[in-house]
């Protein structure tokens, strides 16, 4: 196979596919829950802000993660609504955000958490839980809940 042929759609998948935790598995520790994020932002980590949500079940097993919403090199418009549309058709009992910082700071600047804040409370009326908001920068992340600000 001629690697030059085969377009960046299918290295990005055949990545995602070898390099994250699949369904069904635990995410143990935000370090973990990093790397299977990071994985997400490979192709795109330096030139936009992404938005990532994994869903989990009651045992906290993953159900499915999805870039959920794509920005500029600063700033990711992140949509309550349509999270919790996905965490309903999906039956999460349980999320966690991950997004990237193309700058490769990983402090969580003041809208990071005003929208984790909105997110956090539109989840709470409907009963699901926030485990974990994880920044990516290179190879350094920062975790809420690490962080206690959950």
């Amino acid at each position: 196979m001629n690697l030059s042929q085969v377009n960046d759609a299918t290295i990005l998948s055949e990545y995602v596919k070898r390099f994250t935790i699949s369904a069904g598995a635990h995410l143990p520790s935000s370090r973990a829950a990093a790397d299977h994020f990071r994985a997400y932002f490979s192709s795109e980590a330096t030139k936009r802000e992404m938005f990532v949500v994994c869903y989990l079940n009651g045992q906290h097993e993953i159900l499915e993660t999805e870039v959920l919403f794509k920005g500029d090199l600063t700033t990711s418009a992140v949509y309550p609504r349509i999270v919790i549309e996905r965490v309903i058709v999906l039956g999460a009992a349980v999320v966690m955000f991950g997004h990237n910082h193309p700058s490769g700071r990983t402090t969580p600047s003041s809208s990071d958490r005003a929208v984790t804040r909105k997110l956090q409370t539109a989840l709470k009326s409907i009963d699901v839980d926030l485990l974990d908001h994880i920044i990516v920068g290179g190879e350094e992340y920062y975790s809420f809940s690490d962080n206690r600000l959950l």
